[in-house]
């Protein structure tokens, strides 16, 4: 017999935090080595417990789950995540996605495919709800919609301009561009009225405002 899947669960939801444990400890497939209410303590809780999944959830105190998947991610990049999502909540599963987690379940999820998850998640595979495939899909078909504009929109900028043009979105002035990409401020005014030239904008307040529109801002 293999050894038992080592789960680390981070849910603020103390009734359901324990439901969870309770359920998952009742498999001898599992066993939960540590469950705490919000992300930070997650982290701390890493490399004592030695999980081979997380599952948490998105909206907890201190630390959230997307930034907890986040970091875990870059501290240990082999570790898979898995996450406890809201029905309707799109935009904290896509900040999800982005943040490196491998297996997405409703909250509500028979307790059968939260197993589920967590054996594909530690196989190395995805999982992800019926419920929440179609919106994924749409979501990707939409940035790859916007990614094509954005290449036709920004085609004419050079390499140095697209760098000027996200540093104008960040709110920075010549003189910190300037420092930034160790130019002149005279090189800097050139560029940033070649990007409002070739972008047909007023000012520089237009660019600032085309750029987060369009993702140049993390």
């Amino acid at each position: 017999m293999s050894s038992p899947i080592r789960i680390l669960i981070a849910e603020d939801d103390s009734l359901l935090r324990r439901t969870m444990v309770e359920l998952l400890s009742f498999d001898n497939e599992f066993v939960v080595v540590a469950h705490v209410p919000n992300g930070a303590m997650a982290l701390q809780e890493l490399e004592t417990a030695r999980p081979h999944i997380v599952l948490t959830d998105i909206e907890m105190p201190k630390m959230d789950g997307i930034e907890a998947t986040r970091q875990i991610k870059e501290k240990h990049p082999e570790l898979p995540v898995v996450i406890l999502t809201k029905f309707g909540d799109d935009d904290s599963l896509f900040r999800a996605i982005r943040a490196g987690a491998s297996g997405y379940v409703l909250k509500d999820s028979p307790i059968e495919e939260i197993k589920a998850a967590i054996r594909e998640a530690h196989e190395g595979e995805g999982h992800l709800n019926p419920y929440l495939v179609a919106r994924v899909l749409k979501e990707f078909s939409r940035l790859g919609e916007a990614t094509k504009q954005r290449k036709e929109l920004f085609a004419e900028l050079s390499r140095r301009e697209m760098e000027v043009l996200e540093m104008l979105g960040k709110g920075l002035k010549n003189r910190e561009i300037a420092d930034t990409l160790f130019l002149s401020e005279k090189t800097v005014k050139t560029h940033v009225g070649a990007v409002l030239r070739k972008l047909h904008l007023n000012d520089r307040t237009e660019a600032a405002l085309l750029a987060q529109k369009h993702g140049l801002i993390e």
